[in-house]
């Protein structure tokens, strides 16, 4: 049940690729494109960000959707607090928002009902690829090179944020998406149980 949430998530179904020139191909059509490790090479850089000092670790892509957008639900500070005062922190937030989402229906989570259920996945993959491709087209792709990790070769560099004057920046979007997502993803592992167990 767990992949029900994480079909969700963008860089969990979407990926960019390289070659070793550090070029954006499609590995059906290109041979040379070094392995991907969802965004867990790459480190990003957003524009909201204070400036990194010594001693601040760089965040890693895939990190980012996993663990500050789904906290930015619920913190709204530039900087997060401290990893021992987190959970008393976001805590009651999280309460109000669990609370909201389970008694407010979101927009657009039912599958028709002529769908059966075998062929949900395919389609909540096919539904989240766009928001992937924009994940990634939001960002500029620098310094990317081969890398080995473990027993393969993947591509690494550094993803920063592309300025935008017309679109909100990418925080914000993320944030949006993780709760329009996790919200979309109750309802559906909800209904899923439901029609599996009775």
């Amino acid at each position: 049940m767990l992949y029900v949430a994480d079909i969700h998530q963008p860089l969990h179904v979407g990926a960019e690729y390289f070659d070793r020139q550090g070029r954006a191909v499609d590995p059906n059509e290109d041979q040379s494109a070094l392995g991907n490790e969802g965004g867990n090479t790459f480190t990003l850089e957003l524009s909201d960000e204070p400036p990194r000092r010594r001693g601040i670790h760089r965040k890693k892509l895939h990190g980012f959707w996993d663990k500050d957008a789904v906290n930015a639900l619920f913190l709204q500070w530039p900087v997060a607090p401290r990893k021992s005062e987190m959970q008393a922190i976001i805590e009651p937030h999280k309460r109000e928002l669990v609370y909201e989402m389970a008694t407010h229906e979101p927009n657009n989570w039912r599958m028709p009902p002529n769908v059966p259920v075998d062929n949900y996945s395919e389609i909540w993959a096919n539904e989240i690829l766009p928001v992937a491709r924009e994940a990634y087209a939001r960002l500029d792709f620098k310094n990317v090179r081969a890398q080995t990790e473990e027993d393969r070769i993947v591509a690494a560099g550094e993803a920063v944020e592309k300025p935008t004057a017309t679109q909100t920046n990418y925080r914000a979007w993320a944030t949006d998406v993780v709760r329009q997502e996790l919200h979309k993803a109750g309802w559906r592992l909800a209904d899923l149980l439901q029609k599996i167990l009775c």
